[in-house]
């Protein structure tokens, strides 16, 4: 009776040959690297731009624009001694590593520059633009744009991005757009945040698209120690990535996809060992 049922309610082409079976190849160990390459570059990117929009949060709610900038620009003068910042209305232009002094915010030591437009400052919503020329870290370099919106009564800044990246010493590249919702862990902001929201990129093999939940990443690693992401692939395969800690320098990385997992563990360095 069951092939009977199968037959009656397939096209013929399918019925002549019996039930359809899962034709889709495993996922192999080649394929789970690149992926968990991709993932890392794009997550080590979002980092770079979190650290720098995390600076540039520090401005009382609720006052005129370009005195909001003013407040700005002292606070990121005495957190960034190396950095020339100029201000023209309710725009920063910040040049790293012009100045002797402290070049390192949320363990990111910066270098390039930035701009930083307050556009809206009131209660009920806060609005920043920024834009990023050559802003490097030493393991990713990023240019592109991203709207910060967040308000008084928010526990939680929205994000929308559109930066391409290099990673510095593998030179993989990329180009992309995101929308995400960033919130502080509960040890607080100054170790790390809760990441949810979508990513798309092309890489140098193809689109990426990313589906972001839960994502607990602390500034000092090089991918996230908790939450998963969901990723379709340019070979047309999606994985499931899931992280958790090992210990204080290690985070490991299983992913998921057609038939077979994988699981990585991660240094601190960003140096991924298949398990």
């Amino acid at each position: 009776m069951k092939r009977f049922a199968c037959l009656l309610t397939l096209p013929l082409a399918f019925a002549l040959g019996g039930c359809p079976k899962d034709n889709q190849d495993p996922l192999t160990l080649a394929e789970a690297s690149e992926a968990l390459q991709e993932a890392s570059d794009s997550s080590q990117a979002g980092a770079l731009t979190s650290a720098s929009i995390d600076i540039s949060t520090n401005f009382t709610i609720g006052q005129a624009v370009g005195d909001a900038a003013t407040e700005l620009k002292t606070f990121i003068a005495s957190q960034l001694p190396c950095a020339e910042v100029t201000l023209s209305g309710a725009t920063l232009t910040i040049d790293y590593g012009v100045n002797p002094g402290n070049c390192t915010y949320r363990g990111h030591t910066f270098s390039g520059s930035s701009s930083v437009t307050v556009s809206k400052d009131d209660m009920n919503q806060v609005i920043v633009d920024h834009t990023w020329t050559n802003l490097s870290n030493g393991v990713v370099e990023i240019n592109g744009t991203a709207e910060v919106t967040w308000n008084f009564s928010d526990v939680t800044r929205h994000i929308t991005h559109d930066v391409s990246w290099t990673h510095l010493k593998s030179q993989r590249t990329g180009h992309g757009t995101g929308d995400r919702t960033e919130s502080a862990l509960p040890e607080g902001i100054a170790v790390g945040m809760q990441i949810d929201g979508t990513r798309t990129w092309v890489g140098q093999r193809g689109e990426w698209d990313l589906a972001i939940n839960a994502v607990q990443m602390r500034w000092a690693d090089p991918i996230p120690q908790a939450g998963s992401y969901v990723l379709t692939t340019p070979f047309n395969k999606t994985i499931t990535l899931s992280f958790a800690r090992v210990d204080d320098n290690t985070i490991a990385a299983t992913l998921s996809g057609p038939k077979r997992s994988f699981t990585f563990n991660v240094s601190e360095a960003g140096d991924a060992t298949a398990q």
